[in-house]
């Protein structure tokens, strides 16, 4: 039985169904909520098991900002560790990462979803599961090829696009700030076309585990100083997360072929 992981976050806050599953046949079998158990600390599970005939694939989905007390956490205090060791150990055999960005680029504008080709982490916080004996993991290859082919080829035919419009390099930020205008600028010399505060953290980890991992970019707002309404433009959170949230389509597309993959 296939099992893929699906993390979710700012953008995709639960999953209760997939639109379009019923009407290429799926069924919903069952669904079970489980807490696992890790080393550092508890992950809340979402196990949604899919039939269809005799074929069955399982969705384990993780909320990357979930707490102890069924709140949130922001996003600099997130336990990536825990999420990714519960994927694991849930036996998933991908992951999709569904993140919230602020794009640099006009191949990627607010309400288009784009997918990460590579990442950038400048933020000098070490994210690993090796803090005792020295493992080096080789990231050339983090962002894995052939969920890369397949997502990029769903999103650019359903926003009709070329793939190649798609692909983005995602700088990670430390947050919970937004970025300043000035930080923008910088970012986009040094090769940034996307910015958010988690994903890069969990595709080290996913390399660390052997887990295939993409990730899937709502791009949800203008960076800090593109917005067309002025460099000074304010980001508001409940908005950038409202926005996100409402461009899902391309999303359900992506999760909906991977039943079949």
């Amino acid at each position: 039985m296939r099992r893929i992981g699906v993390m979710g976050g700012t953008g995709l806050l639960a999953l209760d169904a997939i639109p379009g599953s019923t009407e290429a046949g799926w069924s919903t079998e069952r669904v079970d909520e489980v807490h696992q158990e890790t080393p550092y600390g508890t992950v809340p599970l979402r196990c949604m098991t899919l039939s269809r005939g005799d074929e069955r694939c399982e969705l384990v989905f993780v909320q990357r900002h979930h707490d102890a007390t069924g709140g949130t956490v922001p996003p600099h205090r997130i336990e990536h560790r825990a999420n990714l060791r519960a994927m694991a150990d849930a036996k998933v055999d991908r992951v999709l990462a569904v993140c919230s960005v602020g794009t640099l680029t006009e191949r990627l504008p607010p309400g288009r979803v784009g997918v990460a080709v590579d990442g950038i982490d400048l933020t000098g916080v070490s994210t690993t599961f090796h803090d005792e004996e020295a493992v080096f993991t080789s990231m050339a290859n983090a962002y894995d090829e052939t969920l890369l082919k397949r997502v990029s080829s769903v999103l650019a035919q359903v926003q009709d696009v070329t793939p190649e419009d798609l692909l983005v390099t995602y700088w990670l930020t430390q947050g919970p700030h937004f970025e300043t205008p000035a930080e923008i600028d910088a970012i986009e010399r040094l090769g940034g076309e996307v910015v958010g505060m988690t994903m890069p953290r969990e595709a080290k980890l996913a390399a660390e585990l052997g887990l295939p991992y993409a990730a899937l970019c709502i791009s949800a707002n203008w960076a800090a100083g593109r917005s067309p309404e002025g460099r000074r433009t304010d980001l508001v959170h409940e908005e950038v997360s409202a926005e996100a949230h409402r461009r899902l389509g391309p999303v359900w597309a992506v999760l909906l072929d991977q039943l079949e993959a």
